[in-house]
Parts: structure tokens; sequence; C-alpha cells
């Protein structure tokens, strides 16, 4: 039986190799400037990308083959959003080891406050019962990224859960070790709030004490970025520090997706433990679209269908094809702009995985808003989708896809 898959295996990649005549970004890149230009200036761009062709053995079991440019693992970059795609999931994971009867991720969950530095939540509105419950963040967060959000199950799981399941999971480029958009210093960050978890009565079903760790999740070397940076309206001249911030290697990013995608392409010890209503609810929220959301509800002039989708260009607010779906987690911040997606078109039966993360920030300052995101950054990611997307029509498969379990009602 292994003798059969590996040899349709090679058979696959042998058939898709010959009907290509280049190999990934080795081709003519004529109808793709901004692309080229590039890979044509990684270290300006510090451009990293992870492709990932997948072929269907027999059993329809993903086999997976990669592609990277400029990859390097010790090579920092800011993760920026991308981070709340691990925490999601690992709330869930988090959920199911309590085996708690009645306890889901729709129960109400409060965020109390015993600190001048931390923030009580009691509410939110955009919930339909304006309840805020596990579920509930997880699809803000996956549906536009929202920050607060994040900053809620960041709080519920705390420093120890969250690196040591990432850890065990053998990401181990991976440190989350602070709040978003919420300035308070790398101590206040290692204290969770207290959480209570309520029934519709207002019972209390499971309450978390405010917790703290002794350990230091830091980047142990101590690394810059840029050569100068804003503190307000002031210009500090040196290289901002990145010790205390949040770190995630591309090649651990893109593997977070294929564990949520793919998890059997995996050893047990390295999946999240969700159980599989979980996994689609992840997946589903990945890939829907904000407009298609009753509660949290987004008016699509303002959230349009690509504004988290960066291969499919984010500054293009036209609607996305029916056949399309990315599933998927971006991140934007200080000049760095990342996507880390699973593409699918269900029409042609295309599937693949991309991941990249790019630098544009031509002055070398931070904080100054002048980064090159409209210029560079957007066309970027819009010409490698297109660009993949291109190679992938053309490549012949032994074995279809079968696409059904990525389809959702939305």
């Amino acid at each position: 039986m292994k003798q059969s898959i590996l040899v349709i295996y090679l058979l696959a990649v042998l058939y898709s190799c010959s009907s290509e005549s280049t190999a990934p970004f080795e081709d003519d890149l004529k109808d793709f400037p901004v692309l080229k230009q590039v890979l044509d200036n990684v270290y300006n761009y510090q451009v990293q990308i992870i492709y990932t062709q997948i072929d269907r053995n027999e059993h329809g079991n993903a086999l997976m083959t990669d592609f990277s440019v400029n990859v390097d693992d010790t090579r920092y970059f800011y993760p920026a959003s991308t981070v709340k795609l691990p925490i999601a999931v690992l709330a869930l994971e988090w959920l199911e080891e309590q085996n708690m009867e009645n306890l889901t991720a729709e129960t109400t969950m409060f965020v109390d406050s015993i600190r001048p530095a931390q923030r009580v939540a009691l509410a939110d509105l955009s919930a339909k019962d304006s309840l805020p419950s596990i579920a509930h963040y997880i699809k803000k967060i996956l549906l536009v990224s929202d920050n607060d959000a994040y900053n809620r199950l960041y709080e519920l799981l705390g420093q120890d859960y969250i690196n040591e399941k990432l850890q065990e999971k053998g990401l181990n480029h991976t440190i989350i070790n602070h709040r978003l958009s919420f300035a308070v210093s790398p101590e206040e960050n290692r204290i969770a709030n207290p959480i209570r978890f309520v029934d519709s009565a207002g019972t209390v079903m499971l309450g978390l004490p405010e917790r703290t760790t002794t350990q230091h999740y830091t980047n142990s070397n101590n690394p810059t970025i840029g050569e100068s940076f804003y503190v307000g309206d002031s210009l500090v001249m040196k290289p901002m520090n990145f010790t205390d911030k949040n770190k995630m290697a591309l090649s651990d990013l893109h593997g977070v997706v294929q564990r949520i995608v793919f998890p059997m392409s995996f050893v047990e010890s390295e999946r999240f433990s969700i159980n599989e209503e979980h996994r689609n609810f992840i997946l589903k929220y990945m890939g829907m679209l904000p407009a298609e959301s009753d509660y949290p509800n987004y008016p699509q002039e303002e959230y349009w269908d690509t504004y988290s989708k960066f291969y499919l260009d984010g500054n293009d607010k036209s609607d996305i094809p029916d056949n399309i779906r990315i599933f998927n987690k971006t991140g934007q911040a200080y000049g760095h702009l990342l996507d880390a997606s699973y593409y699918v078109d269900f029409e042609k039966g295309i599937e693949f995985f991309v991941s990249a993360v790019i630098y544009v920030n031509d002055n070398n300052t931070l904080n100054d808003d002048h980064y090159e995101y409209e210029e560079i950054g957007f066309p970027f990611f819009a010409e490698l989708g297109k660009y993949l997307y291109q190679r992938e029509t053309k490549r012949k498969k032994t074995v279809p896809a079968d696409l059904r379990g990525f389809t959702f009602d939305y």
C-alpha cells in the first residue's frame, strides 16, 4: 500500500513538473512588474515566500511540496495581526481541555479588572445578545482582525499556556507575549486578567483568577528594525528594539494554516487538539467575507471583500468571484505586510498554500505612517496571488482535489 501511494505521488510530481517549463519564481515575470521588482531586490524588501503545491493520493490525502524564496527562520520581522490566528485556535483547545458540561464557545465570558492597566469586558454590542464569548471573539478576529477580541483571548489563555502549547506543536520560532494596540509594559503583559464564564441565569460556571507568569518570553537576540522611529512627535535616531515584541517565523505561520487545513498531515503531537466542529468553525470564518456576517455586522463599503485577502488585491473593492475562497490571516504594521493563505478555486479544483511577508519602508523610519503599502506592498501580494493561480491552472493533477470539505454555508 505504501509503495502504491509513493508511486502515485512520484507520478503526480513528475507529471506536474513536465507540464511546467520552469520552477516557481524562475520563469519570465514580465507580466508581474512589482513581483519582479521585489524578487530582484529581496534584501531591500526583506521578502520571504513559501508556496506549497498540493497533490492528492489515491485516498484523497494531501501530498505537499514546498517552494520558498529567501526564507530564514532566524531573521526577525514583526508578525503583526497574524499572531491572532494561533490564539483563536488555542482558545478552542483550552475550552475542550476544561471538559465541562454546558461550557461552550458560546458561553458568556466576562473579563474583569483588578489593576489600573487592565480593562473590563462585560458586554459586546456587536453580538446578537450583546454578550461576549470565545466564539464571538474568534469571529471578530478572523473577519476583520479585531485587536480587542485578540486581547481578550490573550487574557484568557495567558503567556505560559500560549507559548508552551506552541512549543509542543513544533512551532519553535514563535513567541506571543503582548496585547495589541494596548500600551502596557512587558511586566503588565505577563499578567492575565481574572475571567468569569457565566450561564444564562448569571451563575458563574467557571472562574479564573488573575494569573502571572514568571517566565520572560522575549526575543533573546534583541532584534531591531529601521534606523529611527517616532514616539509621539519625537524622533528617536536609532533602530527600534523588538526584544519584547511578538515573534513568528514565516515557516511557523505557514505551518499553522496547514495544521488547520490538513491536520492529518502532521503527527498527533503537532496538531491543534480541537474537534472537527471547532476546526470547521475556524475554517468557516477564515474564509468568510465581512459582509457575509450578520453578528458581528460589517458594512461592505467599509469592509470590502478583499479587506483582508491580500492575494486578491487588498485595494480592489470589487466582489470576489463565488468560485474562489481564501482561508487566511493577514497582518500589517511597522511597514510589514503579511498573508498566510489556503487558496481554493472550487470550479477548477485548484488548491495551494502561500505565505509571504514584505517590508516596505523606504526611509527606514518607523511610526511615521510613510510606508509603501499602496505603491509596493498590496500590488506585490496581488501579483503573487495571480502569478501562482495562473501556474496552478496549468498544472495537471493525477488525482482531482475533493474540496467539498471546504464549502460552508455563508
